[in-house]
């Protein structure tokens, strides 16, 4: 993230778009059948969750959308400028996800836990942008869109930890350990170390919370 010093990386990874991580639908006469721009976005958020954020290019997309190769560039100078349209709508999502995960309580030890197992179940949902974020090396300062969706996580969240810490800086400490400890046990989840399935998830979840609560509470 941006200021003041969380960088949105941390708070953050599918995106909605009327069931972006859904499989496109393919035409082979390359003729589009609607709305381009969100064609070739959930065409290239397949791509993602079946390859990584490297693991393809805008021709590809292209394809797989049933469109021209010459098609995204009306849209997109190229394939990060694409990913990182995906990776600002990402951000949006999450803050609306996170903005109701702290909404269910008044107390900052229960928002932070609530945003903790939020992140958790984001990861879980939304695994292809999750990769975007953290494994895609985009260049935010390229793309102030994408800066600004990452602030607005960041200005969610902070005055909730404020209220917990001494200053501006305890505060987006205390931010980066839950959200850090939060990240780390996605990632377990992802690899299958807690097991799988719905159980995992909210087991997940709860763990989440708990860490949340614990480094919250500690002087």
């Amino acid at each position: 993230m941006a200021a003041p010093t969380v960088d949105a990386a941390y708070l953050v990874s599918g995106v909605n778009l009327g069931g972006m991580s859904q499989p496109a639908e393919r035409r082979p006469t390359g003729r589009h059948h609607g709305d381009l721009r969100n064609a070739l976005l959930r065409a290239a958020l397949e791509l993602v969750g079946e390859r990584g954020p490297y693991g393809f290019t805008l021709a590809e997309a292209s394809r797989r959308a049933g469109v021209s190769v010459a098609a995204p560039y009306k849209h997109f100078a190229d394939r990060e400028t694409l990913l990182a349209e995906l990776a600002t709508r990402g951000y949006r999502e999450q803050r609306n996800r996170f903005a109701d995960a702290v909404g269910g309580s008044e107390d900052p030890v229960e928002q932070l836990a609530s945003f903790a197992a939020s992140y958790v179940r984001f990861a879980a949902e939304e695994p292809a942008l999750f990769d975007i974020a953290f494994h895609a090396g985009l260049d935010k300062s390229r793309f102030a869109g994408l800066a600004s969706a990452g602030d607005e996580v960041a200005g969610l969240l902070l005055p909730v930890a404020r209220r917990l810490a001494p200053d501006a800086d305890g505060a987006s400490d205390l931010l980066l350990r839950v959200a850090g400890a939060a990240h780390g046990l996605a990632v377990f989840l992802r690899q299958g170390l807690f097991g799988a399935g719905s159980g995992a998830l909210a087991d997940t979840e709860e763990k989440a919370a708990r860490t949340a609560r614990a480094i919250a509470r500690r002087p």
